[in-house]
């Protein structure tokens, strides 16, 4: 994947779609029946260590020179693709009850594609940094907006335990942040006392583990967990570096994994099934991102990340929807 991508100038997480897709039921079907119970397992953990990078995001100086800043053009641009979305599934007759938590999960980017692929061209600009904060921010809007959409669509629908459903979702969120913050405080206390290199590899990938294990048992949100754990991590270790920069290192062999995995489950005779509706979906989210960016960029007058490329950033969708 690395050697055709580089070549063909495309990134490897593209090749390794299409080469999972390859070796999957829909190509060759080279792989064994129990493939389909590895990918849960991969997909978390990779997920998690995507999600302690992002939390690095929120230092106590970004969040003092631009923290308000990307607050807002996080949540302008979700709110433009949540009203859009929902306006057009509604406009082509999708059922409220429907319409709702499509909306609200059309808020979310997907994490492992976008920081894989900006580590893969090792981007360091402002606008790398800034859809870096942004993809968190978003997935944490994402799992508050679906939490309030579920309840909603149960209540417009008029189904029976709306109010647990609505319990569980806001659990998921408000439990994530506490996990989060309940591995992250001893985690940065000490994360980096041990000498560089192989110890505060094990150390590092050690946290992480606890945290997703912890995340899962409790049924919480183990992406927001792991968020949450970083930024405690980046704003409390004394040397909060050491734990991001090993986990940066290991992580690609495990997403490797999860892009061809996910490569391999890929259907695409169900893309004919998709109709008005997905066709409907698909438009209104990309028109909302590109658009929402660009106006959220306009009302905060944050030059350093061009609002159509900050929204083209953003289309990737797949792990936390």
């Amino acid at each position: 994947a690395d050697a055709v991508g580089q070549r063909a100038h495309v990134p490897r997480v593209t090749m390794l779609l299409v080469m999972g897709f390859a070796a999957g039921p829909g190509g060759f079907d080279l792989l064994p029946s129990e493939a389909e119970d590895w990918f849960p397992v991969v997909t978390e953990l990779a997920l998690v260590m995507i999600g302690f990078l992002l939390g690095a995001e929120f230092t106590a100086a970004t969040m003092r020179s631009r923290g308000s800043r990307l607050v807002a053009i996080a949540l302008t641009q979700a709110t433009v693709t949540v009203l859009l979305v929902a306006a057009c599934l509604l406009a082509v007759g999708a059922d409220s009850a429907l319409a709702l938590p499509l909306a609200a999960i059309a808020a979310a980017t997907a994490p492992a594609a976008t920081v894989a692929v900006i580590h893969e061209v090792k981007a360091r600009g402002p606008l790398s940094r800034t859809v870096l904060a942004v993809v968190a921010i978003d997935d944490i809007a994402a799992l508050a907006l679906f939490a309030m959409a579920v309840a909603a669509a149960a209540a417009v629908s008029g189904a029976d335990g709306a109010a647990g459903a609505a319990g569980d979702a806001a659990w998921e969120v408000v439990g994530g942040v506490l996990v989060g913050g309940a591995v992250g405080l001893p985690a940065a206390s000490l994360t980096g006392r041990l000498q560089a290199g192989e110890p505060t590899r094990e150390e590092a990938f050690g946290i992480v583990l606890v945290c997703a294990g912890l995340a899962l048992w409790l049924d919480v949100s183990f992406i927001l967990a792991a968020v949450v754990m970083g930024t405690v991590v980046a704003n409390l270790a004394r040397h909060h570096e050491y734990p991001f920069r090993e986990i940066e290192n290991i992580e690609w062999p495990f997403l490797t994994i999860f892009f061809f995995l996910a490569g391999a489950r890929l259907e695409l005779d169900q893309l004919s099934m998709i109709g008005v509706l997905g066709t409907a979906y698909v438009i209104a989210r990309t028109v909302g991102k590109v658009a929402g960016a660009a106006v959220g960029c306009r009302l905060t007058g944050d030059r350093s990340a061009t609002g159509p490329l900050l929204g083209v950033s953003l289309l990737p969708q797949a792990g936390v929807a």
